[in-house]
This record gives C-alpha cells, structure tokens and sequence, in this order.
C-alpha cells in the first residue's frame, strides 16, 4: 500500500470484507511484561480490593435510593464509577485520553454503540456521555452488589435465548428509553471481543437505530491491551478512546446500518494485533 493510500484510511470506510485477519487472542502475559509480573500482580491485586470493596459500599447503600427519581439515583452511582477509573489510574498505571468528545452533541440524546474489549468501557462510558442505560444479558443483574446496582440504573435487560422476542423487547425498551431523554448504550459485537479483532454486528442495535430519529455515536477503543478479557491483570499505560461524527440511521434497512458500523470499526481497530500492551 503507498503512503497516499495509508493515510486515505482514515477517510474512507472500508467494507467489511477488506477488514484485516482477526489476530490471536493475547496470552495472559504478553511479551514484554514477563519480568514485571510481579509488580504487575500486586498493583492488580491493589485495585481490585478498592473496586470490589467499593462497589459493596454503593450497591448496598443505593438500595436506599429506590424512592427517588432515576436522575438521582444515576448521579450516585456513576460516583462509583469515577472512583473506580481514579483508583485504577493510581494503583495500575491506566489512564485515558478521548478523542472526538466534540462530536457529542449534548442538547439532544442519542445512541452509544461501543466496542466491547474489557470491563472498562462498562465503567467509562458513564463518565465520557450524558446519563445512560445499558443493554445488558438479564444474568448480569443476578450478580451479587454489581447486579443489585446497575438494576438502579434501568437498564435494558435481555434473555438472549428469547430470540426474536429479546429483539423486539430492545427495541420497544430502547426507544421508551430515548423518549424520556436518556441515552442508550450498546455494545454491538454482543460480546466482549480479544483486542484487534472485530466481531459481527448483531442486528438488534442497527434495529433500534432505524427505528429511532436520535444520532447514532460509534466508539472505538483499545481497553483491552490493558485491561484484556478475563484477565485478573492490569497492565500500565493510556486508553485511546475515539468518538465517531453523528451517524443518522434512522430510516435505513438495519442490515446496511451494520454494514456501516462494521465498516467504521474496521477502520478504527486501535489495538495492536496480537492485544501487547507496550511497556511503559
């Protein structure tokens, strides 16, 4: 590819099938941190004592908070979330740096359709959008503390066995939700992906998008080179986080929508192949 081709890239939105090789899943101990585990395994140990004490702490003391409105309730718990990136960036080194906050167009709600690497950007986005619901798998809220506080939330919970009925329930929840002025955050992929690598676009969130008049935000990331799925370990370094202009799906056919949110994607695949994080 020549150097005008590479830096057209950015321009253009590929089609899917041009999107690169899926690469490996990273190891739990990439190359480059094998001498640092040690330090690595105690600065993690560190933030998950702090994360998981805190999040008793507001599970418990939210449940008080059921008589009042969703907006107070929100306020509360996303203080959650701050500490938790706070405490993240003093005991493991992450930090992270947004590009695109300007796009948000903040007089007027929308939809959220995130890449899903880590349990960050379950954590984040709450601190880079306006107040928003999450669409989630029902079990998350029979998890102990964390599901007895995001229910506080209303998210919009599915039962992925229904089938065409948890799809129609999306949607139905997902515009009741845009009609009181919230936002709706989805991740489109259904499932946490290994940093680089691109999954499909399920159809439920282009369905929603063409069913709402609301812009449509896509965000890319790269969380999951420090914080990798289903890894006890954190590794230092700063989250690249970019925000997509407002998409306008409302309208169009839902299997054109994930056409073109695969196609951005793959044009913003910010992890490195293989998911390292570089040492820092």
């Amino acid at each position: 590819m020549s150097v005008k081709e590479k830096s057209s890239i950015r321009h253009t939105l590929p089609t899917p099938e041009s999107s690169p090789p899926a690469p490996q899943e990273a190891s739990p101990a990439p190359g480059g941190w094998q001498r640092w585990l040690p330090v690595v395994l105690v600065r993690s140990t560190l933030f998950e004592i702090g994360r998981i004490a805190s999040m008793i702490f507001f599970a418990v003391t939210g449940q008080f908070l059921w008589p009042f409105s969703f907006k107070v309730r929100y306020r509360y718990m996303t203080l959650w979330g701050k500490f938790t990136l706070w405490w993240l960036k003093v005991t493991c080194g992450i930090r992270y740096q947004v590009e695109g906050c300007k796009n948000i167009d903040t007089r007027k709600n929308g939809l959220i359709f995130a890449r899903h690497e880590s349990a960050w950007e379950t954590i984040a986005l709450q601190s880079i959008f306006p107040p928003q619901v999450y669409v989630l798998k029902k079990e998350l809220l029979q998890i102990p503390f964390f599901g007895w506080g995001m229910a506080l939330l209303h998210p919009i919970a599915l039962d992925r066995k229904a089938g065409r009925k948890a799809l129609q329930k999306l949607v139905s929840e997902g515009l009741k939700r845009l009609q009181a002025g919230l936002w709706v955050a989805i991740f489109p992929e259904g499932t946490r992906m290994p940093p680089g690598v691109l999954g499909e676009i399920k159809i439920g969130g282009p369905m929603l998008a063409a069913k709402a008049d609301v812009p449509s935000y896509l965000v890319a990331h790269n969380a999951g080179e420090m914080w990798p799925k289903n890894s006890f370990l954190k590794y230092p370094g700063t989250i690249r986080v970019v925000i997509s202009e407002p998409f306008n799906f409302y309208g169009q056919p839902p299997k054109q929508i994930a056409q073109q949110m695969k196609a951005w994607f793959a044009a913003h695949l910010l992890s490195r192949a293989g998911g390292e994080p570089a040492v820092t």
